[in-house]
């Protein structure tokens, strides 16, 4: 053994055949096995807290109302507090039950969706200003709107740049003029760009409350037709399949990451169907072809890495679409690295 590298070592099972190598700690060395960086962990805000929203009001199919209970059942608290992190569960928050009605002038439930949203943004900048690092367990993705608009607010008021990841298999792009079904999960960062109802984009008390240059979009894989258009006039960051597909999932995180620095909050907003159904059958909208468990684990890494993380939502896990829970053990695997879950011990 040379300066001090990791010495492998070699075992065989009970039939004489080789085992895969073992590396172990050299004398004096720390074990490297699920450690975060220490970079990171200075970077970090550790004090965090959990908001349950269960509402499945502004999507096509009954169940994200379950979510919230089926991270929690998923251990998402016992798990981030595993990793040094100061977990507070707020509960639930309250609001309006789902009418299940037909869309009007092309929104479903935009009374409903209001009040949700509102109760949302009030919960999650309520944390921020108290320093703290909300999760918003939802619930399906209109709440989005609620949850950034608040984080907005709070870049504002503290003088901070914003940079939003929506990490999701679509681009929820769309307008009440563009939407074939009138649901409002496929509109929120239309709105958060100020095209939409009034109620909706002015919850946060901007309008817009994003740049579209403050969003980056992955994992998009189904996109309308209308919606293709107007993403692209507005000209939107857009790291889709095809570009995974060809770059990797490394180049188009980098590019997605760049110029992050210590004056940036970056927000994750997770929408499960990001993730191939084939590993993520709990979600009401799945697209075939999505990011594989390591891809996905890669962008988590990578998102942790930075040190910057501020603020999280985890949307549309429907586990009455689920199987025995694998859905939301998944994403509470996945969140837990995007605390900074690492395999290796990282400068």
């Amino acid at each position: 053994m040379r300066g001090g590298m990791p010495s492998p070592v070699r075992s065989f099972d009970r039939y004489g055949r080789a085992r895969p190598h073992i590396l172990r700690p050299a004398a004096g060395q720390t074990s490297s096995i699920d450690t975060r960086s220490a970079a990171t962990m200075r970077a970090m805000n550790t004090r965090v807290s959990l908001i349950g929203a269960p509402t499945d009001i502004g999507a096509g199919s009954r169940g994200a109302s379950m979510g919230p209970e089926a991270l929690r059942v998923a251990n998402i608290q016992s798990t981030l507090e595993g990793h040094g992190l100061e977990v507070i569960d707020r509960g639930n928050l309250a609001g309006p039950a789902n009418p299940w009605l037909p869309p009007v002038d092309g929104y479903r439930h935009l009374r409903e969706v209001v009040a949700w949203n509102r109760a949302v943004h009030e919960a999650v900048h309520a944390e921020l200003a108290a320093q703290r690092l909300p999760i918003l367990l939802g619930g399906d993705h209109c709440l989005g709107l609620g949850s950034i608009s608040a984080v907005a607010r709070h870049c504002r008021e503290a003088g901070k740049k914003l940079r939003v990841l929506w990490l999701d298999a679509h681009a929820d792009f769309n307008t009440n003029v563009l939407t074939p079904s009138g649901n409002i999960h496929g509109m929120p960062v239309a709105c958060l760009c100020g095209h939409g109802p009034r109620e909706l984009i002015e919850i946060g008390g901007q309008v817009p409350a994003l740049n579209p240059k403050w969003i980056r979009q992955i994992g998009i894989r189904s996109v309308d037709a209308g919606e293709k258009r107007f993403v692209h006039e507005v000209g939107l960051e857009v790291f889709d399949m095809r570009y995974i597909d060809e770059m990797g999932m490394r180049h188009a995180m980098e590019l997605a990451l760049a110029t992050l620095d210590a004056n940036t909050h970056l927000h994750v907003s997770f929408d499960v169907d990001f993730l191939d159904p084939e590993i993520a059958p709990g979600v009401g909208t799945t697209v075939m072809g999505g990011p594989s468990y390591r891809e996905a684990q890669l962008c988590m890494e990578m998102i942790a890495d930075t040190g910057r993380l501020g603020s999280l939502d985890v949307m549309e896990l429907n586990p009455a679409l689920d199987v025995r829970n694998k859905t939301a053990l998944l994403a509470v695997d996945l969140i837990e690295s995007l605390f900074g879950k690492s395999t290796l011990m990282r400068a």
